[in-house]
């Protein structure tokens, strides 16, 4: 009499996609990315790249633009962007057009940051990923893609906030 052995499948292969959840997860990668980020002394935040990332894709901009692209109170830019001036990676200067507004544009030494600050994360993200392929690591890419545009659609459509796919990669 042979006895037949019987693997138990995993307990997530079982469970339907409903019933998985990821924001524990992704919560718990991002604290250890920002932990990661945070021991380097002079490293940008996440807010910071974000910002910088935006003006270099998009060229220069309005104050409020930016705020709304960034999804931010417009006071929060100001500190902000103070912060990034401070560090000489922004430059503001009024517009021409209408003296009341300020137009805010990449240095050349805050693309030299953010190319450096780049390569920092992409270590980071190596080390986070490791254990995922180059092609797992794109489909991931793809799928957090398409979830935060879909989720940004809904609340552009209800009037909450902008679309983020001006800063977000």
């Amino acid at each position: 009499m042979t006895q037949e052995v019987t693997r138990a499948e995993p307990e997530e292969s079982r469970r339907s996609g409903a019933d998985l959840r990821v924001l524990p997860m992704l919560d718990y990668l991002a604290r250890l990315g920002r932990r990661a980020v945070e021991s380097q002394a002079g490293t940008l935040r996440p807010r910071h790249v974000i910002a910088l990332e935006l003006l270099r894709d998009q060229g220069p901009c309005g104050q409020q633009r930016l705020a709304e692209a960034l999804s931010l109170d417009p006071s929060n830019v100001v500190g902000l962007l103070n912060e990034l001036e401070q560090r000489e990676l922004i430059t503001r200067r009024r517009d021409p057009a209408d003296r009341r507004r300020h137009i805010v544009e990449l240095s050349g030494k805050g693309l030299d940051e953010l190319t450096r600050t780049g390569q920092h994360l992409g270590g980071i993200e190596d080390n986070l990923f490791g254990s995922l392929t180059p092609q797992e690591r794109q489909t991931l890419h793809a799928l957090l893609s398409r979830a935060v545009g879909a989720s940004s659609e809904a609340c552009v459509a209800a009037g909450k906030i902008p679309p983020p796919a001006e800063c977000i990669a």
